[in-house]
């Protein structure tokens, strides 16, 4: 596969329900990993695989740390049109190898990103909702650039969204989280919605209801067809 990754296949045959989770700017293919033993096994007897790819941009945090990135950033934060359909291009690639590879669901995909891996989720979950069951963005921002990009896609409607944010997040603020709802609700979409007592990060609470929303919105009612 082109990119580095980690992940956790369950025991058996499968093909398993799974999660594609995309780390943030600076992270790494380990760095939301560490989650995949609370989110594995969501509905009894239907273990999930857990597969995190890491960003084909490396970037030196500081002498002799390395970190990586999906598309590189501008000190506003402004996202170039033409760098993130370059990282959805090579994303897809990796996601269709995978598929080839790994015993995974297609019917039961669900793309997870934590802040710039967010913006890869977004952009590949509402511009092809009809491949995954899924949704998840962590501390993440939907830019009215990415919006432009995707354009209207019916089955955004239909689409099981979860969306959460700090209200101290420091990195990216909470008008953002508040702003990206906004929009996905103006495309048609009916996300749900979380803010936490947090600030750039993932607590506790935040897996606890990412968890229950997985069980109840978008495995439980596939599994139990």
């Amino acid at each position: 596969m082109e990119l580095m990754h980690t992940v956790h296949v369950p025991a058996g045959r499968g093909p398993f329900p799974t999660i594609l989770a995309l780390h943030g700017f600076g992270a790494s293919a380990h760095d939301l990993f560490g989650i995949a033993p609370l989110v594995s096994q969501v509905v009894p007897g239907d273990d999930v695989l857990f597969l995190c790819p890491q960003g084909p941009i490396t970037l030196e945090i500081q002498p002799g740390q390395r970190g990586y990135a999906w598309f590189p950033l501008s000190g506003g934060g402004e996202i170039d049109p033409a760098a993130l359909v370059g990282a959805r291009g090579v994303l897809e690639g990796f996601v269709e190898d995978a598929l080839a590879h790994y015993p995974i669901d297609p019917e039961r995909l669900i793309v997870m990103g934590f802040s710039q891996g967010g913006v890869m989720a977004y952009d590949m979950a509402l511009r092809d909702p009809e491949r995954f069951a899924g949704l998840v963005a962590l501390s993440s921002w939907l830019r009215g650039e990415v919006v432009d990009l995707i354009g209207h896609q019916p089955g955004v409607a239909t689409l099981p969204i979860f969306v959460s944010h700090g209200t101290d997040d420091p990195m990216i603020q909470v008008d953002s989280g508040r702003e990206s709802r906004d929009r996905l609700i103006a495309m048609g979409a009916s996300p749900v919605y979380r803010e936490y007592h947090m600030g750039h990060e993932i607590r506790a609470e935040t897996l606890r209801d990412l968890v229950q929303w997985l069980e109840d919105k978008v495995l439980r009612p596939i599994a139990l067809a």
